[in-house]
């Protein structure tokens, strides 16, 4: 597996990684353990990430869920399903040049496509090349194919999704994945925004396991939170 940098290495938006025991890491630690009560017939191993719209925290939600499930010694795989706006490379200061687009049209394969983190037990596939076709790509057997082999190598295996509301990719997505998270944002998200993305993501095999609320105000101590499943 090869670690692929750009030129700067500081890792940016992982408050899980940089203060750990910052109140945030510690609902990031709460989602993660309300996840895993939400499976305990089932070994929940593939999670999607999702929100209504943009700008809603659902790249930042889904990067520090893979770090406090690395932090607990699971090998995790985080991949940046979203074809159309990728930004897992950035967060982990990653190129782009090679990724899932590149494995999903066959020219390279999954050990190929993966890059290793700064953070211990964590893995990352990048977006690669933004393809003109993301909803074939996503749907094709290809995609099942990947996640079956990955599914042999990690415990637990997130996806980045593009919002539910923009384009049909998440929905691609809840098909092959065991669960789905839908990320709102406080005073941001419109409440009918959030029913019509529930009501997309329901028919699809995975699971709605509930919502995270991202930045609440903690009137208290004037920190914003992000809140557990529920």
């Amino acid at each position: 597996m090869a670690r692929k940098r750009g030129s700067n290495n500081k890792i940016r938006n992982l408050i899980t990684n940089q203060n750990p025991r910052s109140p945030v890491s510690e609902q990031y630690r709460t989602i993660r353990t309300n996840l895993q009560f939400t499976s305990v017939d089932e070994e929940l191993k593939s999670i999607m990430v999702t929100s209504s719209g943009p700008g809603e925290g659902k790249s930042v939600t889904v990067a520090n869920l893979a770090v406090v499930y690395s932090q607990q010694g699971k090998k995790v795989l985080l991949i940046d399903a979203d074809l159309r706006k990728p930004t897992v490379h950035y967060t982990f200061r990653l190129d782009n040049l090679r990724g899932l687009s590149n494995m999903l049209v066959g020219d390279i394969s999954l050990e190929e496509a993966i890059s290793t983190s700064e953070i211990n037990n964590l893995d990352i596939i990048s977006c690669g090349p933004i393809p003109p076709n993301p909803s074939e790509l996503l749907a094709s057997k290809k995609m099942k194919q990947m996640l079956n082999e990955a599914s042999q190598l990690y415990d637990v295996i997130l996806f980045d999704t593009p919002p539910v509301l923009a384009v049909t990719d998440a929905q691609i997505i809840t098909n092959i994945c065991q669960g789905a998270i839908l990320v709102v944002r406080s005073k941001h998200t419109e409440n009918e925004a959030a029913r019509k993305a529930v009501e997309l993501l329901s028919p699809g095999k995975a699971k709605l396991l509930g919502t995270i609320l991202n930045d609440r105000e903690q009137k208290e101590s004037q920190n914003y939170y992000y809140y557990g499943i529920n």
